[in-house]
């Protein structure tokens, strides 16, 4: 086993954490781990194909549309659709030849009768406030028949990693309800797409090893994130947040330790994919 560095941020980290944006961050840190894998099952199970017309909602910085531009050729259209503008000028500057735009997952940016062959949206539907009012835009979407594709964490308790790595937050933070993990349960997925008129609706679960180079740098971006869910974050400033986060990392060197090897830190992580046809 390898020792993992100090709980405060190397010069390296330091560069990433001042000279990053977040979607800096996310696109050059978390996406190629955490987020790529999953693409290639999610794009083989929805069936994509060339010339398939793609809606990604909630892209972030755009990874599943990226993928999805590969296989449905140059001349297909692929549309990216996110509510934060600063996660799509990322996206714009990857992937210029896929179609950014800025909306709400609740009232899509679609041009008159636009419709498309395959609505993807993985890692995004959890933190939708109104799940049943996307999921009829998602149906609106669509061509008749169309394919639809969901992807959302399982619940963090089912992992053991993650939940040690939520409950030394707790310590510090109080009770966290982790909105990424907020959809271990299938049931609401599947009944909010029969409600908005789709059929064939089914999932399935998967799980895999998620593996990063540094686990120092994934720990304090997940404790950054966990201090921000936590039930006192509220009344936290951003001195006393940015002192939580390094608690937390620091505590949480021995886990990272535990499972750090000479190819980086690993730990298991799993999805529900939902499918439909429109």
């Amino acid at each position: 086993m390898t020792t993992p560095r100090s709980s405060q941020p190397s010069d390296g980290e330091q560069g990433l954490f001042s000279q990053l944006t977040f979607p800096e961050l996310y696109e050059q840190v978390l996406v190629g781990p955490l987020f790529q894998p999953w693409v290639e099952p999610l794009l083989a199970d929805v069936q994509l194909g060339s010339g398939d017309r793609v809606l990604d909602i909630a892209c972030g910085t755009g990874i599943v549309a990226r993928l999805a531009k590969k296989h449905v050729g140059p001349s297909a259209i692929v549309v990216g659709v996110d509510a934060n503008s600063a996660m799509l000028a990322v996206a714009q500057r990857v992937a210029p030849e896929v179609d950014w735009r800025q909306g709400d997952a609740l009232a899509l940016p679609l041009r008159d009768e636009e419709r498309f062959e395959v609505v993807l949206c993985q890692q995004g539907f959890q933190f939708f406030p109104d799940r049943a009012a996307a999921a009829r835009q998602m149906h609106r979407a669509l061509v008749d028949g169309g394919r639809l594709g969901i992807s959302t964490w399982r619940s963090d308790e089912e992992f053991p990693v993650l939940r040690q790595l939520r409950r030394v937050a707790e310590q510090h933070v109080g009770p966290i309800r982790d909105r990424r993990h907020g959809l271990g349960d299938t049931g609401p997925v599947e009944a909010a797409l029969r409600e908005a008129g789709f059929h064939d609706v089914r999932s399935k679960r998967s799980a895999r090893s998620i593996r990063f180079s540094d686990g120092s740098t994934f720990v304090r971006l997940n404790a950054m994130a966990l201090v921000g869910m936590g039930a006192s974050s509220a009344a936290l400033d951003d001195q006393e947040r940015g002192r939580l986060v390094d608690d937390i990392t620091r505590e949480s060197a021995d886990l990272v330790r535990q499972h750090t090897d000479r190819a980086g830190f690993a730990y298991e992580i799993g999805t529900n994919v939902t499918l439909a046809r429109a």
